[in-house]
């Protein structure tokens, strides 16, 4: 492998013994069939695998590194050849000259639409056997029409004579260095396609690495069963690597697992960030307009993705079934979990693994039962199906689906980068459409709602309570629980809240306008707390006799939240200002006469032990006096 090297996956694909292995063969001069039941039937049945460097066409630039999968062509092993498939760069549709375009030419080429592969490159083998080879050419060509592949070069080709392999090689690297590289988007995904157990090293598996890097040495996730395992070596093309990235045939050596017992060919490799597989996933599905029937509502289907071959139940949105030619919304209710991302491709084949039936992409993997065929549901999923590619859209559709998510949780189970993510997720706070809160993500809609409500509670809160500083937090999260369940989620709502026309006191949330006053049923109460207090200014009575009865004590609480009165300590009040006249005379004495006892500035103020000792040691605690054996001295 050359340093630098751009790596990419090649699958071929065609009818069954129109010669996909021998071309292989001679491309790379590995033989890609390895079973003895295919040497000795002499077609390919399960996958195989070769690799191949070409140098790039134009030079200076580095060399491709193609990782070629093999996949058979028979009819009946269609659901292996759907296991290669699934995460590949360019496809090599290979046709047999005598024999031209076949059903399986034409099921493989339906399948490489449905999977989203846009590039191929056209292997017209078997050249020598046919008298026209531009009359071939042509019919290959005329199949191609209204097909992603309407433009691929087609090489004739003949591995007996050796015909056409060079300019088939120029042809794969002409295509190639226009395709973009393998996205790396920091979420690695290994669909096991084969496992297998070595003597002395432990379980091997082997698949196409998609999506981001695995390293030697890091903890890795068998999805669907949670089993966690540690790498110990990697290979990739034949030779040991510290690590292996996005568009390359991948070896992992994972020791802590039994081979087939805790992994086998469906699963994926990936990390533990990403979350638990899926059991109902909505998608947009779409049948061939060649389709030979419909599909419909109810179905039982098997669902190719990645290497996984699972059975499901189709639930169609809109109508009873999907005509030829026809997409639309749908539920697959899986019968065994499976891991996939929201923009994941995948393949309906029929139950009995007959026909290929449609394609599809994962608009949520995570859907449920209960919204089902529910208009907001409805419009949510042809959101996302007009833009599968737009993480923009992808975001904006999330948010307004759920009213509120934590951003770094946004999307995880998606094709789509953190940073693609946090950049859509910006431009739409700019232009308005959403709301950032800390973590969350509100939308701004869902956000103006709980705002309006949040606001009329205070409002209501003030007007049937004045005297209170404001509405309790505890009263608040009452009132929103259900709309934010979570402590942090309301606390970063909150925190956003004053932001705006509130400001948080204490334990209590008010508006900025509101100004604490007592009631008319206090009024009376708080005319005769400020006389009583005013009357003995430095000598109060104690807290029970001021306030005895519960208007008069609520009366208190309000002049003491206010600032009005101040407590000293759990028996004495006293007014602000008397307090602070207090505090004066103190000084002006300690000034004038050096450290007091407590009996002289008792004196000096004309008050008793009874206030004077808990006012001399708030006065300590606020830093006013210093305390010296029995007298006191002012701080510096």
């Amino acid at each position: 492998m050359t340093l630098g090297s751009q790596n990419f996956i090649v699958a071929t694909a065609g009818h069954v013994d129109h010669g996909k292995s021998a071309l292989v063969k001679a491309l790379t001069g590995t033989d890609p069939d390895r079973l003895p039941e295919e040497k000795s039937r002499g077609i390919t049945m399960d996958l195989g695998f070769a690799n191949l460097e070409l140098p790039h066409p134009e030079p200076g630039h580095p060399s491709f590194v193609l990782g070629i999968v093999d996949v058979p062509g028979h009819e009946d092993f269609v659901k292996n050849m759907v296991a290669g498939v699934g995460s590949i760069d360019l496809a090599l549709l290979v046709v047999a000259a005598d024999d031209g375009w076949m059903p399986q030419t034409e099921e493989h080429a339906q399948i490489l639409t449905y999977l989203g592969v846009s590039r191929a490159v056209i292997a017209l083998t078997k050249i020598d056997l046919t008298p026209d080879e531009q009359v071939a050419a042509a019919l290959v060509r005329e199949k191609l029409q209204d097909t992603p592949f309407a433009g691929a070069p087609i090489i004739p080709t003949s591995v007996v004579s050796g015909r056409g392999i060079s300019e088939l090689n120029a042809a794969l690297a002409t295509v190639l260095a226009d395709t973009p590289l393998p996205p790396d988007i920091a979420k690695p995904r290994l669909p096991v396609d084969r496992v297998f157990k070595l003597p002395g090293i432990g379980t091997i598996v082997t698949g196409t690495l998609t999506g981001g890097r695995l390293h030697r040495g890091q903890t890795v996730v068998i999805q669907p069963s949670g089993k966690k395992a540690r790498i110990r070596t990697i290979q990739s093309h034949n030779r040991d690597v510290e690590v292996s990235g996005p568009g390359t045939r991948t070896a992992l050596n994972l020791p802590d697992l039994n081979a087939l017992g805790d992994v086998q060919r469906g699963d994926t490799i990936t990390l533990d960030a990403f979350g638990e597989p899926s059991r109902i996933v909505d998608a947009q599905l779409e049948l061939a307009p060649r389709a030979s029937r419909p599909l419909k509502d109810g179905s039982r289907v098997r669902i190719h993705h990645g290497s996984c071959n699972v059975s499901a139940r189709v639930a169609l949105y809109l109508n009873k079934q999907l005509a030829a030619g026809e997409r639309g919304p749908a539920q697959l209710r899986l019968e065994a979990p499976s891991f996939v991302f929201a923009g994941d491709r995948f393949i309906v084949r029929d139950w009995a693994e007959q026909n290929t039936l449609a394609g599809g992409i994962v608009l949520d993997p995570d859907a449920g039962r209960k919204s089902f065929r529910d208009e907001a549901r409805l419009q949510f999923l042809n959101e996302r199906a007009q833009s599968p590619e737009d993480a923009m859209h992808f975001v904006a559709s999330q948010v307004v689906h759920e009213g509120v998510g934590r951003r770094s949780q946004l999307l995880l189970k998606s094709r789509f980068s953190i940073e693609a993510i946090s950049d859509a997720v910006s431009r739409l706070a700019a232009l308005g459409k959403i709301v950032l809160c800390g973590d969350y993500v509100f939308d701004s809609a869902n956000w103006k709602e709980l705002c309006s409500r949040a606001g009329d509670a205070i409002d209501a809160h003030h007007r049937v309570r004045p005297e209170q500083m404001g509405l309790p937090i505890t009263d608040l999260r009452r009132i929103l629980k259900v709309e934010l369940p979570a402590a942090d989620l309301f606390d970063a709502f909150v925190e956003n809240l004053i932001t705006l026309d509130f400001v948080r006191v204490g334990a209590a949330v008010r508006r900025t306008s509101h100004r604490p006053a007592l009631s008319p049923q206090l009024q009376a109460a708080g005319a005769k707390l400020r006389s009583t207090l005013a009357a003995k200014p430095f000598d109060p009575p104690s807290r029970k006799e001021l306030a005895p009865d519960p208007v008069s004590q609520q009366t208190l609480r309000f002049l003491i939240a206010t600032g009005e009165a101040v407590e000293i300590n759990a028996e004495l009040v006293m007014t602000a200002e008397s307090v602070i006249r207090a505090t004066e005379l103190i000084r002006q004495f300690i000034r004038e006469h050096g450290p007091a006892t407590v009996s002289e500035l008792r004196q000096a103020l004309g008050s008793s032990r009874r206030v004077i000792i808990p006012l001399l040691e708030r006065l300590d605690r606020d830093a006013v006096t210093l305390r010296q054996d029995d007298r006191r001295a002012l701080r510096r």
